[in-house]
C-alpha cells in the first residue's frame, strides 16, 4: 500500500524558511517521479516542484524558482522541499505526489496524500 506522510508545515514570518519532508512507502520509491504541489484556500492544485526519479533533473514553477529548492534521498526514502524568503502567497496546504513515470510530469499523480500546512503571516 503506498503510503507519503508529509511534514515540516507550520507558521512562519515573511522571509521565513521551511523544511517541507514527505517518508515515502510501499513502493520502489527509487524508481519514479516526484512532485510537490499546493493548494490555496479557495483556489485549485497547483504544482510547484517536481524531480526525476534519480534525481538527475528538477522543475519549478515561476513563482518559486530561486526560493525553493527540490531534493531527495532515494536510500531513505525521503522527498524534501526547502522553502527561503517564503511569501504570504505561499501559503497553501502542501502535498508531496507520486509520478506513475520515472519523469515528475506536473498534474500526472497516482498517489498523494494529507498534506502538511504552510501558513506564513506576520
Amino acid at each position: 500500500q503506498v503510503q507519503l506522510v508529509e511534514s515540516g508545515g507550520g507558521l512562519v514570518q515573511p522571509g521565513g524558511s521551511l523544511r517541507l519532508s514527505c517518508a515515502a512507502s510501499g513502493f520502489t520509491f527509487s524508481n519514479y517521479g516526484m512532485s510537490w504541489a499546493r493548494q490555496a484556500p479557495g483556489k485549485g492544485l497547483e504544482w510547484v516542484s517536481g524531480i526525476y526519479s534519480d534525481g538527475s533533473d528538477t522543475y519549478y514553477t515561476d513563482s518559486v524558482k530561486g526560493r525553493f529548492t527540490i531534493s531527495r534521498d532515494n536510500a531513505k526514502n525521503t522527498l524534501y522541499l526547502q522553502m527561503n524568503s517564503l511569501k504570504p502567497e505561499d501559503t497553501a496546504l502542501y502535498y508531496c505526489a507520486k509520478a506513475p513515470t520515472t519523469a515528475p510530469i506536473p498534474g500526472n499523480y497516482d498517489y498523494w496524500d494529507q498534506g502538511t500546512q504552510v501558513t506564513v503571516s506576520s
